[in-house]
């Protein structure tokens, strides 16, 4: 390109680029750059002109070139696909006419903070240094599939796509299968349709803290088998649809806190077959949408029983702490939403969770709802043991139960026995009478006193003995069985 092409605007940018000096267009500190469609000639400058200087310009003696501009009107396409670009690339607070194209570039840097843009054209770019979206306006897709970003991507505060996008369109941002050397920087970023980020790895964290993520009936989140070096921060997001986590590896935080996940008729938060070190829920709105955690494994599962919704699917998780620690009464009506029905592992999961921390009150109490839930499942007519059991021993869990019984019963025998002796049945020959130990034997068939081989009641104190007859082999049955059933778990 010719000198004698350039404009006044375009001629201060050429003169800045071999120094690295900035050229600074704004006129005002608070200019909004989705307005530049309307800035005059004095600010306008040609994509291809700063396409040109990026790949023949040089440097002046003793400086770092670079493209240094604020606040300019950039019409054309500026297209660097394939491109070997040594030069920073800063064009903060522009407004472009068609969306850059960086396909399969090498970058040192690239900055479009504050800038308005149609779309970014970035999938497998490479970036040595930076890239930096924070506070653009884009109206159009984002794509840096497969993108290799050495240090980190910022998209703080920025705005992607467009209000009222349909699920079947172009998800505005992605950056799947991208390879992030350090952080991705997005707290506040709002996005209109999906954001997919499956299958990249980030070395550091991904930061979504504030965000809103809005793709209403569709899928907000889609980011299947991330891999992150330390934690996903989403403090406060804003989620309409769902969000995907599957197969993630999270070593560090999945930070929900006051998290809003809306996603009616469907699964507002699917983080199956996921590996994390804590997750997150704390003093989060019940979830709008079903959840599934199933098959995943988490060191610290902080979630009050408010949030769950009225649906949750967790086959196979594991967690070893469960956070905050409340009563296990307060737990388990969370395991009866179960989708698939009962299941026998939540239940067991659960107690060990109480066991962990030292609660054994709590896993015992849930190991007793455990066998009520699964004596619902049962035939009517299997039922019966397991009432009997519940009722007298708890199933073992409840030990004090049948001794209670025990001193009802012998209380019970005592009196009546006491005010009505039964009858000898040898005169003479029979032990003297002791209705305390009358009451035991009967009771009790496995301890002899010798009152029981010597007395013979009649009437309805005869129907009494056989009552307690009965009743003692019934509590002695169940609490040996339910005992017995206890030790196993031990």
């Amino acid at each position: 390109m010719e000198i004698t092409d350039l404009t006044p605007a375009e001629r201060r940018v050429r003169d800045a680029f071999p120094l690295g000096e900035r050229v600074d267009f704004c006129e005002g500190p608070d200019e909004d750059a989705s307005e530049g469609a309307g800035w005059g000639p004095e600010r306008t400058v040609r994509a291809e002109v700063l396409t040109a200087l990026l790949l023949n310009g040089s440097s002046a003696n003793g400086q770092v070139a670079g493209l240094n501009v604020r606040g300019a009107r950039i019409t054309g396409k500026l297209n660097l696909k394939y491109a070997v670009v040594d030069h920073a690339i800063r064009l903060r607070g522009c407004w472009f006419e068609r969306k850059p194209l960086v396909y399969g570039a090498k970058l040192r840097a690239l900055v479009l903070s504050d800038s308005a843009l149609p779309g970014l054209t970035g999938a497998t770019v490479a970036v040595d240094v930076v890239l930096r979206l924070s506070c653009c306006r884009i109206t159009g897709p984002v794509r840096l599939a497969g993108a290799r970003i050495a240090g980190g991507l910022f998209l703080t505060r920025a705005v992607i796509g467009t209000p009222g996008a349909a699920e079947s369109e172009e998800p505005p941002l992605q950056f799947n299968h991208a390879d992030i050397g350090t952080d991705v920087i997005a707290p506040g970023l709002t996005v209109h349709g999906q954001t997919r980020i499956n299958g990249a790895t980030v070395g550091g964290q991904i930061n979504l803290d504030d965000a809103r993520l809005l793709a209403p009936g569709g899928t907000a989140l889609h980011a299947e088998t991330l891999t992150l070096g330390t934690d996903l921060r989403a403090m406060r997001l804003e989620a309409r649809g769902r969000v995907n986590l599957t197969g993630s590896r999270i070593p560090g935080q999945l930070n929900l806190a006051y998290a809003r996940l809306v996603n009616p008729g469907g699964v507002a938060l699917r983080a199956s077959s996921c590996v994390a070190g804590e997750v997150w829920l704390r003093s989060c709105p019940t979830v709008q949408g079903g959840v599934n955690l199933r098959r995943s494994t988490f060191d610290l599962l902080h979630v009050p029983p408010s949030t769950w919704p009225a649906q949750i699917r967790i086959d196979g998780l594991t967690y070893r702490t469960l956070a905050p620690h409340l009563p296990a009464e307060q737990r388990l009506p969370a395991l009866e939403r179960e989708e698939s029905g009962y299941l026998p592992y939540a239940y067991e999961q659960l107690a060990a969770a109480y066991r962990t921390v030292g609660d054994e009150a709590g896993a015992r109490t849930v190991q007793l709802a455990k066998l009520r839930r699964h004596r619902r499942t049962l035939p009517r007519h299997a039922r019966l043991w397991g009432l009997l059991q519940d009722a007298t021993v708890g199933y073992g869990f409840r030990p004090l139960r049948a001794a209670g019984w025990l001193l009802a019963l012998l209380i019970t025998g005592t009196v009546a026995y006491w005010f009505h002796h039964p009858r000898p049945l040898k005169v003479g020959e029979s032990p003297e009478f002791n209705p305390v130990f009358y009451t035991i034997d009967l009771m009790l068939p496995i301890i002899g006193f010798g009152q029981e081989e010597a007395f013979a009641p009649d009437g309805w104190y005869q129907w009494l003995s056989y009552l307690l007859i009965v009743t003692g082999w019934v509590l002695a049955t169940t609490t040996a069985a339910g005992v017995s059933r206890s030790l196993q778990r031990q």
